[in-house]
């Protein structure tokens, strides 16, 4: 590597975990389709909680995915992180025997929003019901926000730059600049990405306090941001996990880079501060096309935030025009995660999985359930549109104030 041949960090694997679909394929089709699976909370000590719809995985099958030995000590948002994980590293055409010759050169970073409540809430009602003696000694560590690193790097061996980032929703985007930044500087491999399940009875508590959450009943009407009727967001669980490596190597390898991590930047605006992330999220914007040497008319599409409160998506749309200018107005806007709902750190990397997909097939997701935009955007609704896409850019915020971007170009533009 030298200054004036940088590497390249280059998505080379895909795994998704999803309300809408537990493989790469059965996303992809859902979400290119529009299918919509937000629906009631379903899960036991819910019934009587304000919130009352969400995006529910319902057919993930834990033993059938993850070795007893793990499953026993981890957290639901953890079984999803190493499914994906496999799927990523299989769809990268990396085996075990791979990361098994040179383990160092292999990393891991996850992002983590809600933690291990599941677990957690199991391992305090056993105290509270039965004593200490019915705690389990993984409730230290099966809760934590950096579980998924640790079990991930444990379970597969990997013994390169390993981490965690919790900047809330913007996390996800973060995680991917970790990998790729950790790629630029000479580590071979990196699975990077977040997974969520927030859908514990503990966790829905804890999210109550959030005035930005959406308590309408009506699946079809809980979550319809750049709308009149714009009410909140509805939470969500799953995510996902992609291999990140120097484009070089894959090339080497001979497997096909899908796409690749142009720019990020991110930024911090304060908590619940709508007007003032109109700022911080143009100036993310900017420094991730800096960084890319991307110009705002290269960008094909854009992957919105999409919060769902009025305030908010008004400053979205103000800063997608603030850092592109005039093609701010033309650009095609899209935010599939209303189908699904916002799965905390891991709703951003369902979008990047949704991006590279889009930008492979030619077609842009649409926007379920939404249909009166009042903003000036050009928001892809009702069906998909054909489109030929080189760059995506895929934005996300937090409730705490963190703010991203993300600049993706496609992998077959990018071929040498």
């Amino acid at each position: 590597m030298s200054a004036a041949h940088p590497r390249r960090a280059a998505v080379t694997g895909i795994g998704v975990v999803a309300p809408n679909g537990n493989s790469t394929e059965a996303f992809w089709k859902a979400t290119s389709e529009g299918v919509v699976v937000l629906d009631r909370i379903t899960r036991e000590g819910c019934e009587h909680l304000p919130l009352r719809v969400a995006g529910q995985i319902r057919d993930f099958d834990p033993p059938a995915a993850i070795e007893e030995r793990y499953l026993v000590q981890t957290d639901r948002f953890t079984h999803f992180a190493m499914a994906a994980a496999d799927m990523a590293l299989e769809d990268a055409g990396l085996s075990r025997s791979d990361t098994d010759a040179a383990p160092f050169s292999v990393g891991v970073v996850t992002a983590a929003g809600s933690g291990g409540g599941e677990f957690g809430q199991r391992e305090l009602q056993q105290l509270w019901g039965k004593g200490s003696r019915f705690v389990g000694p993984y409730q230290s560590i099966a809760w934590f926000y950096a579980a998924s690193t640790g079990q991930i790097s444990i379970r597969r061996g990997l013994k390169g730059p390993c981490g965690v980032v919790a900047s809330d929703e913007a996390g996800g985007l973060d995680a991917l600049a970790h990998a790729a930044r950790a790629v630029r500087r000479g580590t071979d491999v990196m699975v990077a990405g977040a997974t969520e399940a927030p859908l514990a009875p503990y966790s829905m508590v804890c999210q109550l306090g959030y005035d930005e959450l959406s308590t309408v009943a009506e699946p079809d009407r809980a979550y319809r941001p750049f709308t009149t009727a714009a009410c909140g967001f509805v939470p969500a669980e799953g995510g996902a996990m992609v291999v990140v490596e120097a484009e070089s190597s894959a090339r080497e390898r001979g497997v096909p880079v899908r796409a690749t991590l142009a720019g990020h930047a991110a930024t911090f605006t304060g908590a619940s501060r709508w007007e003032q992330s109109r700022e911080g999220l143009a100036q993310a914007i900017r420094g991730a096309l800096d960084e890319a040497g991307c110009a705002p008319e290269e960008i094909d599409v854009v992957f919105a935030d999409a919060l769902g409160v009025p305030e908010a998506d008004r400053a979205e749309a103000l800063a997608i025009a603030d850092a592109l200018g005039r093609h701010g107005t033309r650009v095609p806007v899209t935010a599939p995660k209303t189908a699904v709902g916002r799965a905390c750190g891991a709703a951003p990397l369902l979008d990047v999985a949704a991006a590279v997909l889009a930008m492979e097939h030619g077609l842009i997701p649409p926007t379920p359930n939404v249909f009166d935009v009042c903003h000036d955007l050009d928001l892809v609704t009702a069906r998909a549109r054909a489109s030929e896409m080189r760059t995506a850019l895929v934005l996300s915020r937090g409730l705490m104030g963190s703010n991203a971007a993300l600049v993706l170009r496609r992998g077959a533009a990018d071929a040498s």
